[in-house]
């Protein structure tokens, strides 16, 4: 399997700088506060808006719901903002996931200003799913890395069925006669390499699993939201804990697999 040593530096970028809260911010309708609210409870009706800006001098400085909108004009009825309620749009994905675990939504502020408003719904906006199948795709390599410097093939073909190996030695033998250079454990599916670090104990205390059950139900959790991703089903519903706990634990992922990383590399030269 071919290695490339700044890989792990140009994903980090990648996943903390690249992809932004701007990238999947939705404009926040608004209306002057001196605005009647019967009519603009009958547009937000209209366009299903839940919530709209309220402006005040040109500027949006508060907001409206649609459930607690009351009879004369929006200026009585506007709520300030609070400031867990507000996002800069600069901010990174992983960090606005985190935010949306305690908020259904979040206004987006620009140069200081009001005038976006960005939720869990967004999270299935193509920036979001790119991102998504890219943090999938780093957890696979650093799996693969720790299978290929910990065991020999003959150790982990122990923790498959004879009918996974099979598969994976048809796609060796195609990927061979295309001339590519991969090995048997290239082949592999994400499970299966998550299969062989959860029967595996040396393997398992190399992450942050305490169990081979812990290992077996983060394998069906990342392959479900993989094959929702892949197939263009929405994630925000089903997958929303999983996408969570990969925010949550991005730092710790992109770390581990910088030191494998650095590890690999300083094993290379020792043995040139």
């Amino acid at each position: 399997m071919p290695h490339y040593p700044s890989a792990v530096h140009s994903l980090r970028r990648v996943f903390m700088q690249a992809f932004v809260v701007h990238d999947i911010t939705e404009p926040l309708v608004s209306f002057d506060d001196f605005a009647p609210t019967d009519k603009v409870k009958e547009l937000m009706g209209a366009g299903n808006y839940e919530v709209v800006g309220i402006r005040r001098a040109g500027r949006i400085e508060g907001y409206l719901d649609v459930a607690e909108i009351e009879s004369g004009v929006c200026g009585d009825c506007m709520k300030p903002f609070e400031h867990a309620q507000v996002i800069l749009n600069t901010e990174p994905l992983p960090e606005l996931v985190r935010r949306l675990r305690d908020q259904r939504r979040l206004f987006v502020s620009t140069f200081g200003r009001i005038g976006g408003i960005v939720s869990r719904s967004d999270l299935d906006k193509p920036p979001v799913r790119m991102w998504l199948f890219g943090m999938v795709t780093l957890i696979e390599m650093r799996f693969t890395r720790l299978i290929e410097r910990y065991c020999s093939e003959d150790e982990w073909k122990t923790c498959l069925s004879a009918g996974r190996i099979e598969k994976a030695d048809q796609l060796l033998r195609e990927r061979d006669r295309r001339n590519q250079n991969v090995a048997l454990l290239d082949c592999l599916q994400l499970s299966d390499k998550l299969q062989i670090v959860a029967r595996n104990k040396a393997l398992q205390e190399l992450t942050r699993f305490q169990s081979r059950r812990q290992v077996e139900q983060m394998a069906k959790k990342l392959e479900k939201l993989r094959n929702n991703l892949a197939h263009c089903q929405t994630i925000v519903t089903d997958d929303w804990e999983t996408i969570l706990a990969l925010s949550e634990n991005l730092d710790n992922v992109l770390d581990r697999t910088h030191a494998d990383e650095a590890d690999r590399n300083g094993i290379a030269r020792d043995e040139s």
